[in-house]
């Protein structure tokens, strides 16, 4: 039976990063929202509105069936690098475009199902701990891990620098949940959205990116 896609989490659009410590800081990568659903040698690629991308993406797929667990459910964006290691939206359309899927890279940042157990009800950092785990043990080249910060300040300083999207904060002890969510929220940086006006502008409608 092919793995079954979950519905995901929507970070909420906030304009200044929440403090506390309460929050994770991840840097918010210029990329496709993916979810990669593993089952025995079967693996899925699906969209972030659940559109089953596997045969588009078949060899990223064939290589996602490395992941050394038995079945797994990860919450992930895949990305073009440019050539300063800075996500490249524009050379990741034209890479999907003809197939240059060899370039690709998934950056996992959450784990929704291990081996028949549902983690969604875990807690974030609980979450993420079994993810790193899972990582660690993975020698992929095409799979990565988005390193997470607790000084959302400074990492918002950094990507700004750096030309990147912006962050997202999520809640040390949130669940997973299925649709937009408040214990997830997105701050997007003035340089990118400026740089992006017109793309932003599209992707910030209800449901967007």
């Amino acid at each position: 039976m092919p793995p079954k896609f979950v519905r995901p989490c929507i970070p909420a659009a906030r304009k200044s990063v929440p403090h506390g410590a309460g929050w994770l800081h991840e840097p918010k990568l210029d990329g496709y929202r993916l979810q990669v659903a593993k089952e025995g040698r079967l693996v899925r690629l699906y969209s972030k509105g659940g559109y089953d991308w596997t045969k588009r993406l078949a060899r990223l797929a064939d290589a996602l069936t490395g992941i050394p667990s038995r079945s797994a459910v990860i919450d992930a964006e895949f990305v073009f690098p440019g050539a300063s290691g800075v996500p490249d939206f524009g050379g990741l359309r034209t890479a999907f475009g003809v197939g240059r899927q060899d370039e690709l890279a998934v950056f996992a940042f959450d784990l929704m199902h291990r081996d028949g157990a549902d983690l969604t009800g875990l807690p974030l950092s609980e979450r993420r701990k079994r993810l790193e785990r899972l990582l660690v043990q993975s020698d992929l080249p095409c799979l990565h891990l988005v390193r997470c910060f607790d000084d959302g300040a400074a990492l918002f300083i950094a990507v700004e620098r750096h030309g990147l999207e912006g962050i997202v904060s999520k809640r040390h002890a949130s669940p997973y949940r299925s649709g937009l969510s408040r214990d997830w929220v997105k701050t997007k940086t003035a340089a990118w959205r400026e740089a992006n006006r017109e793309r932003w502008r599209m992707f910030e409608r209800p449901g967007s990116k």
